[in-house]
This record gives structure tokens, sequence and C-alpha cells, in this order.
């Protein structure tokens, strides 16, 4: 492919990986990077070496991008396995205790699920990235340390039984940001009369992008080898991100109020709400935020000449 700038190359958009079981988010987000000599690169959200499935990752100015994906929506398939805890919450763990798993009906684990949906407390495992006097928790875990977790609310908008046997059950969830499956699955197994851990986690859906949209590693990889111009169709881009937020059509004269960090007035607006923005070449601009009287500010502004 030629020799490349070690600094990499302000290459800008999406690409939604398909995360294979056993390697981090991190170690995924550096390959790809390399794959595209990129200059700036960040995913949107990481999931346990354990799971599978969609990871958005963000390049050059898209990376402005990623706080506000973070905060989108999620959809997983995961299985529980009754009668065995283990201290991360799933298979990667080791076992702290085994019990008995009672005789369960498809109905009375239908309804103990049926309680878990809509808004309520949860708290964080420790084996997670939140982090306690800077130091993440898993690192305090693994030192055997723990510390009090204050419970967060999330969110359970949909949580559909998919298949169940004597010792295990496979869940469809979606839920909030901030949502931990593998404590979720952990509070019905108690609910049940037991406990039990996470055996598959498989991400359907992240902030809009699904799996369907997701390509894997290797496929990447094999790309690659056909060089660069070709590697970059696979890039969705950035305005195709958080189509939900409205947009206005900006003139130069604004946009280069917005890059100095100014204040603009528009005729057009909405009621109070984060928006995209365009030029009149409908070229995408970044993120910014409007107030009731059409006063709008810039959150996330794109440099200027970064996507080529």
């Amino acid at each position: 492919m030629g020799r490349r700038n070690k600094k990499g190359r302000n290459i800008t958009g999406i690409i939604v990986i398909d995360k294979p079981n056993g390697r981090s988010s991190n170690n995924v987000l550096q390959q790809v990077k390399r794959l595209f000599d990129a200059k700036k690169a960040g995913h949107t959200g990481s999931l346990d070496p354990l799971a599978t499935g969609v990871l958005p990752i963000c390049l050059g100015e898209a990376t402005k991008l990623s706080a506000y994906l973070l905060d989108g929506d999620k959809r997983y398939h995961v299985t529980c396995q009754l009668g065995v805890i283990t201290d991360t919450g799933d298979a990667d763990g080791e076992v702290l205790e085994q019990l008995s798993i009672p005789n369960l009906t498809q109905q009375q684990l239908r309804d103990v699920i049926e309680q878990f949906r809509g808004k309520q407390g949860q708290v964080p495992p420790m084996y997670s990235a939140l982090k306690h006097k800077g130091q993440p928790l898993y690192n305090l875990a693994r030192q055997g340390i723990e510390v009090e977790r204050k419970s967060r609310e999330v969110t359970i908008y949909d949580i559909e039984l998919i298949s169940f046997t004597a010792d295990s059950f496979t869940l469809d969830v979606s839920c909030s940001k901030g949502t931990y499956i593998r404590t979720l699955v952990g509070d019905i197994s108690h609910v049940l009369g037991t406990g039990g851990h996470v055996t598959m986690l498989r991400r359907m859906e992240s902030a809009g992008y699904e799996i369907t949209k997701a390509i894997s590693i290797e496929q990447l990889e094999t790309i690659a080898e056909q060089g660069i111009a070709v590697l970059d169709k696979q890039l969705l881009p950035s305005e195709e991100a958080l189509p939900d937020w409205p947009s206005i059509t900006i003139d130069d004269q604004q946009i280069s109020a917005l890059r100095h960090g100014q204040t603009i007035q528009v005729l057009d607006y909405y009621k109070s709400a984060k928006i995209r923005l365009f030029d009149q070449q409908n070229t995408f601009l970044g993120l910014g935020e409007m107030t009731e009287t059409g006063t709008v500010s810039p959150k996330r502004v794109f440099v200027v000449d970064e996507t080529s």
C-alpha cells in the first residue's frame, strides 16, 4: 500500500465492526486504526472480551461524535448459565459458588423476567471500567479490593425470552446506556432462587447501528489487501450518525463564527434541541445546540478539510 505518513491520515467516517470473542474493544480499535492508517480513532462503548457484536468505531473528525453515540440505546442477546456464580459475572471469571437450581417452568421464568422491564436501580459490578479515585474498578477487583458502588438508574425497554433449558436461559434485551447485562442476568438468577453468570453476550444494536451493518475484522483485513481506496469505501458517512437529531443549514459566515466558538442566530429553529449542522452544499459540519429563541452554540464542530 506504499509508504504511509507516520502520523496517520486525516480520514473521517464510521466503521461498524462485529467484534470477535476473546479480544478487548481497544485491541480491535487499534487494529482498525492501523488498517485505515488513521490519525485518530475511538470506539463508542467497550464490550467485554467475552462479548461479540456491534462495535462502532469513529475515525478522524467522527471521533467528536463518540460521546453522543455512547449515550445511545443498546440491544443484546445474552445467555445465562444458572447455578454458578463467578467473580466477573461471566465465563471468563473464577467460580465463587455453585448453587442448586430449582425446577422452573417457562411461565415462571417469564414472570420473573417481566419484573425487570422498565426503570430500575442497578449496582455496577466491580469488574467494570468505572473509576474509583482515578482507578478502574476492575484493577481494584483484581487486587481483591471491593468498594461501595452507588446504584444507578437504567431502563430495560424490552426483555424477551428466546430460549431456556433446565440450567440456562437466553434473552433479547433492549436497554439504555449504562446497563450492565452481567448484573441484569445475575439479578434475574437470584430472584429465580439460584445464581448465574453470562456465557454468551452479543450486541445486536448500538446507537442505531445494527449487526447487519457490521463487518468482521477478517473481512476488513481482506479488503485492506485491495488497497486503501477500496478500504475507505467501507466507511459510513458521519452525517448518518444521530439520525433522530434535527438538522439546520448555515452559511459561510455562520460557519466561521461557530468554528471560533461564537454563537449564531437562525430563523428556522426548533424547541431547544441538539442539532446537526450542514453547510449550503449539504456537507456535514458537526453538532450544535439550539435554544428556543434560535440561538445556536457550537458543541462539536469538524475541522476544515479534515475529511480529505
